[in-house]
C-alpha cells in the first residue's frame, strides 16, 4: 500500500510517500491505558484525569462503552471563556453537557498515515479509536504517531 504523509521539513511542507501497511491498532493506546469517564463524571475530577494521565483529551463513554464524546483542553478554554458561571459551580457540572458529540474517530483497521493526515486537516492531537459499534477500542496520539512514520521514512531512505 502506498499511502501520502505530509511533513514538515525546515519549515516547508513536503510530500512524502511511504510504503506502509501500518494501522491505527500498531501505533494506538488501548482503552484501558487512556482517560475514559462516564457522562455523569464532574468537571474537576475530568481535569484530574487530563492531568494524570498527560493527555489533552477525556474520552466520554457510556455504560456499554460507546463513545459519547470527548472533552479536550481546548474544550476548557472555550469553556472558561465562554460560561460565566463562578469557577465552583463550573467544576460541579456534569462533563455530558460540555463534551463534543459529534467527535472525529478512526477505526483500529484504519491505514495509520489516512488517520494521521486526517489529524493534520483537522488540527487535532487525538484520534479516538472505536469498533463498527461505536466502542471506544483506544486512542491514537499524533506523537507517537507521527514518530512511527518518521523512523520507517528513514528506514525506506
Amino acid at each position: 500500500m502506498s499511502c501520502v504523509l505530509n511533513c514538515y521539513k525546515s519549515g516547508e511542507k513536503t510530500v512524502s510517500t511511504l510504503k506502509t501497511d501500518l494501522t491505527v491498532a500498531n501505533v494506538m493506546l488501548p482503552a484501558h491505558e487512556i482517560p475514559v469517564a462516564p457522562t455523569s463524571t464532574i468537571l474537576k475530577e475530568i481535569l484530574d484525569m487530563m492531568g494524570r494521565y498527560r493527555l489533552g483529551i477525556v474520552c466520554i463513554t457510556n455504560q456499554a462503552g460507546k463513545l459519547e464524546g470527548v472533552f479536550t483542553d481546548g474544550d476548557v478554554r472555550r469553556l472558561l471563556l465562554k460560561d460565566q458561571k463562578p469557577f465552583a459551580a463550573l467544576f460541579n457540572d456534569d462533563i455530558g453537557v460540555h463534551i463534543t458529540k459529534n467527535c472525529t474517530t478512526t477505526t483500529a483497521d484504519a491505514p495509520l498515515t489516512v488517520a494521521v493526515d486526517v489529524m493534520g486537516s483537522k488540527r487535532i492531537w487525538d484520534l479516538p479509536v472505536v469498533g463498527q459499534d461505536g466502542v471506544l477500542v483506544g486512542l491514537l496520539h499524533l506523537h507517537p504517531a507521527v514518530s512511527t512514520l518518521l523512523d520507517l521514512r528513514k528506514r525506506q531512505e
